[in-house]
């Protein structure tokens, strides 16, 4: 049987990177999924793939999440799961950081994933059960170095988040964060890649399994988190970071 088999999930930055390895692994294990992303159509072509649902969101704007979570919750008669894939990444230290820059990672990164909970409880809370899972970063719970400091101030809050929200809506609602490493994805493409695209030998070797993941690795990590084989899992923040944090 279908792991997901009846499931609705709402899948936040899902037409590119995890967000799309996700949509894609949740709809072939028996899920109704909805799609939302700034991009209509890279969110379209996604959905229209896996016979999924596409709405336009954008994470920062309460009124556009408000809306896409209301839209899907009525396009698949409710929601019982919901994973926050949307995000932007920066690699600026401190004194390259300007406070514009910094805020907006934050609003992404953070707020984002504060206000898509925030409206979808009210319908997670009248399915039977639930389950929300986060993206943080492996930077979130060790810093690799200096640089990326309003990525790792917005991903550290992200896991915080998960953890007061695990306690907050329990016990219908279970809450929890997966931590990526590095991720071969098109938003980590210019930060991963030397000059003959490879990846950057120093960051492989932080890694114990020297080498970045694939989207579909987290993908795997994610509807784990998601499915009943995780039903008394809540407030984790789970690396999936081919070693690094213990490396």
């Amino acid at each position: 049987m279908a792991r997901l088999a009846g499931r609705k999930i709402l899948i936040t930055g899902g037409a590119s990177g995890i967000g799309r390895a996700t949509a894609r692994l949740c709809a072939g294990e028996g899920a109704a999924v909805a799609v939302l992303d700034r991009s209509a159509e890279a969110a379209q072509e996604v959905a229209g793939g896996i016979g999924g649902h596409a709405f336009v969101a954008d994470v920062a704007d309460h009124g556009s999440v408000d809306a896409a979570v209301e839209a899907a919750a009525t396009a698949m008669g409710g929601l019982d799961g919901v994973v926050n894939a949307a995000g932007i990444f920066s690699s600026e230290g401190l004194t390259e950081t300007s406070a514009e820059l910094f805020n907006r990672i934050l609003t992404v990164n953070l707020t984002g994933t504060f206000l898509v909970i925030r409206a979808a409880e009210r319908f997670l809370r009248a399915a039977d059960s639930a389950s929300v899972v986060n993206i943080g970063s492996g930077v979130g719970l060790i810093p690799t170095g200096p640089g990326s400091t309003a990525y790792v101030a917005s991903k550290g809050g992200v896991i915080a988040l998960t953890r007061v929200l695990a306690m907050e809506l329990a016990p219908k609602i279970r809450v929890n964060v997966v931590c990526p490493g590095m991720v071969d994805t098109a938003m980590t493409e210019s930060f991963l890649r030397d000059n003959q695209g490879g990846i950057r030998s120093e960051l492989a070797a932080r890694y114990a399994l020297g080498r970045a993941a694939e989207p579909e690795e987290l993908a795997r990590a994610i509807l784990f988190l998601l499915s009943e084989e995780a039903s008394f899992i809540t407030g984790i923040a789970l690396p999936v970071d081919g070693g690094r944090t213990y490396h």
